[in-house]
């Protein structure tokens, strides 16, 4: 069975659902019953079987051994994400991530703790090479929830994090000045067309092959649960390129990038963020996963949901789809995991006794978002 649909093929099974009466009420469902113990598997984006900072292991390689080491799930996914905002080869996480329209690097990031039912996040975040570890002390630390701008700064000041001037490589900054020239060369743009002209600037470079398209949106999710069950789970991300000075996406925001409940799974998120913060989604999925659905299945039914929600006919592509990517990467309390993708191409990363490795992501449509 092929794993995308056309567009005629979503819609027919759209409205087949719905005349089934397949999705009631949460409320009408008793949630599923699961046994047994599960083994430890750690999952991320597809980055996070990629880069791993001049070091041995990736993050998933590193978050597993912790795990099985018996070291605290959110402690070792955040280790694992660690490698990724530390390296600057990759453009859309911490250190060297794609700056916003004024070329500063300001930085989002989540976290859940499973057995705690505790989550902590930071948004807008300057100056922090590791903004997982703040959001984690966000968690431990405080009765809030989310920090932002300059008071998450003072707050990682205060507990002794440094604090530098610039988070830009030279990459970053020679990718933000092209933009800028792209943008407005001759600085006449009234400011009415200039946001139309950055998007546009933006996905010129992605066509160029300047930016990777999984870096224009960037972020990395990894979430994990160990042999007793317990699930934590981080997202970390330096945001969409280029955008408007303070703009927040869905990673820092509980329910859309990063949710999860210990007694029955987690879902996190790579892509468009607007998107995501609409419709809730990777909260959707952990409801979902709570009805009895596979991951698979519950992260479908997420992405149908952003499809229907998508009106907007800028959003929309010449055969009325999303014309950009979003993921979903899911794990529930059985230790079953998929990652799930707007259009067909990518991979997600998966570590467990089997070693660390990608593995092609099921998809929602067919083509690509541009076309």
């Amino acid at each position: 069975m092929s794993k995308t649909i056309s567009r005629r093929g979503f819609i027919q099974a759209g409205a087949g659902l719905a005349a089934a009466g397949v999705l009631p009420a949460a409320s009408a469902q008793a949630p599923a019953v699961r046994g047994g113990k599960p083994k430890p598997v750690v999952i991320a984006s597809g980055n996070g079987h990629q880069f791993r900072n001049g070091g041995r292991l990736t993050c998933v390689e590193t978050a597993f051994e912790q795990v099985v080491a018996g070291k605290d799930v959110l402690d070792a996914v955040i280790a694992g994400v660690n490698i990724v905002e530390l390296d600057p080869a990759d453009t859309s996480v911490g250190y060297g991530g794609l700056p916003n329209a004024d070329g500063v690097v300001q930085l989002d990031s989540c976290c859940m703790h499973g057995p705690l039912r505790r989550a902590g996040g930071v948004a807008a975040l300057e100056g922090v090479r590791t903004p997982s570890m703040v959001a984690r002390a966000v968690l431990r630390e405080t009765d809030h929830h989310l920090l932002v701008g300059a008071g998450a700064q003072t707050f990682a000041r205060q507990l002794g994090f440094a604090i530098e001037d610039d988070l830009n490589t030279d990459t970053s900054r020679r990718l933000w000045l092209e933009w800028k020239r792209r943008v407005d060369p001759t600085h006449f743009l009234d400011p009415a067309s200039r946001a139309q002209a950055s998007l546009r600037a933006g996905q010129s470079m992605v066509a160029d092959g300047l930016v990777d398209p999984e870096h224009f949106y960037g972020t990395i999710n990894c979430s994990a649960i160990n042999a007793a069950g317990d699930i934590c789970g981080v997202t970390t991300t330096s945001g969409l390129a280029w955008k408007i000075p303070g703009r927040v996406g869905d990673s820092p925001i509980l329910g859309a990038g990063l949710y999860l409940d210990n007694d029955v799974g987690a879902a996190g998120s790579t892509g468009r963020g607007e998107a995501n913060l609409y419709n809730l989604t990777s909260h959707l999925i952990v409801e979902n996963l709570r009805r009895g659905m596979h991951p698979k299945d519950a992260a479908i039914d997420g992405l149908r949901r952003i499809v229907a929600n998508t009106v907007e006919k800028r959003l929309r592509n010449a055969r009325g789809l999303p014309n950009f990517g979003i993921s979903f990467y899911v794990l529930d309390k059985q230790g079953r995991h998929a990652g799930v993708s707007m259009y067909a191409g990518g991979k997600y990363a998966v570590c467990d006794d089997n070693g660390g490795r990608q593995v092609v992501m099921d998809a929602l449509l067919d083509g690509k978002p541009g076309a």
